[in-house]
């Protein structure tokens, strides 16, 4: 078996037969999920070293040496068609093993994701720290690269990512725009943050905020006239600011409270929902804007107090998870049931949905 063609022909076989992912593993034969179900195909199973055969076609010499370490690595990966996908290698019961998921390189605009028409607002902030969060799987990827798109379609600027993996390709519009990939072009997100600041970036987009030495320089671009857009695993948007200053040393954290109450602009914190229509998601956004009011509230300790500012300051683009929620049921997008069970606070929930 040729290794390095036949793992490239079954990623191809993925955008064939609409398949979302491909697993491949010692003792089974090539498995896809096709729309939502595991769906094994007449193919022969592979043995282990077939299998480490086709992840050695796909890694670099970084690639590897970080798969040796850490036993789990996360890659991107384009194929001669030009289909893009992301590429998760792990062992298990001592045999290595790829989890491959199919990106749709079509960029998709904030109207056509269902995002609020506030988060528009997020693409002419000047410089800052923006924060998409959300559990993994909650659509904050495909947030972020709608809103560099936009950037990139309206305005003059330079735009550096620092992504593991590259999920989706950029081409130069009005913008131009780097992508820079972990274990391929950069050895970590903070190295890499440090350094975009010597490349003249205008909007830094940083994947994730995963160590403190990322937070840090990712406070600094944006304290220095940077625009920089990351994600955290939060849920909620005032958890989010609690969380960043927790991640520094108990000694720093009274100077870690005032840089981010003036660098913070905005918290997007993201849930997925189904439709009521049965074929699809909604996006349910809680949204923080970082007004003087809620950056007092930051810099002393009353972090707390901030939900009630977002209850009350709707005209400020700011909405809460259950006026989200709520907003949602009333446009018939989501159901009641589905609402209710995600909501904070059912009380405020239903007096919401009454219109009080």
């Amino acid at each position: 078996m040729d290794a390095h063609n036949h793992i490239r022909q079954l990623m191809d076989q993925c955008v064939t037969i609409s398949a979302s992912d491909l697993h491949i593993s010692a003792g089974l034969p090539a498995i896809y999920r096709i729309h939502g179900k595991i769906t094994h195909t007449d193919t022969p199973s592979y043995d282990a070293a077939q299998v480490v055969g086709m992840a050695d076609s796909l890694m670099n010499d970084l690639h590897k040496d970080f798969f040796n370490e850490h036993m789990t690595l996360d890659m991107g990966f384009t194929t001669d068609q030009g289909f893009r996908f992301r590429i998760n290698l792990y062992r298990e019961k001592g045999s290595v093993a790829l989890a491959i998921r199919y990106l749709d390189g079509s960029l998709k605009t904030l109207p056509e994701l269902g995002l609020p028409p506030q988060i528009n607002y997020l693409t002419n902030l000047k410089s800052g720290l923006v924060l998409v969060c959300g559990a993994t799987g909650s659509g904050k990827t495909s947030t972020l690269t709608a809103i560099l798109n936009e950037i990139n379609e309206k305005q003059e600027k330079h735009i550096l990512t620092v992504e593991d993996p590259i999920e989706f390709v950029h081409t130069n519009i009005r913008s131009i725009v780097h992508q820079r990939e972990l274990h391929t072009d950069v050895p970590n997100f903070a190295s890499a943050v440090k350094a975009a600041l010597r490349e003249d970036p205008d909007v830094i987009m940083v994947g994730e905020m995963r160590d403190l030495e990322t937070m840090r320089t990712a406070l600094t671009a944006a304290e220095t006239g940077h625009l920089v857009f990351s994600t955290l695993h939060t849920n909620d948007a005032v958890g989010v600011v609690e969380r960043l200053i927790g991640s520094f040393p108990g000694n720093e954290q009274a100077v870690a409270r005032q840089r981010i109450a003036h660098a913070l602009k905005a918290v997007v914190a993201q849930n997925l929902l189904p439709t009521v229509t049965g074929n699809g998601r909604a996006v349910v956004a809680e949204i923080l804007m970082v007004t003087n009011a809620v950056a007092n509230l930051i810099e002393s300790a009353k972090s707390k107090q901030i939900y009630s500012v977002m209850e009350s300051s709707t005209r400020q683009g700011m909405q809460t998870l259950d006026q989200a929620l709520a907003r949602l049921v009333k446009q018939k997008v989501i159901s009641l049931e589905s609402a209710k069970a995600l909501s904070r606070d059912n009380t405020s929930f239903d007096s919401l949905i009454r219109g009080a």
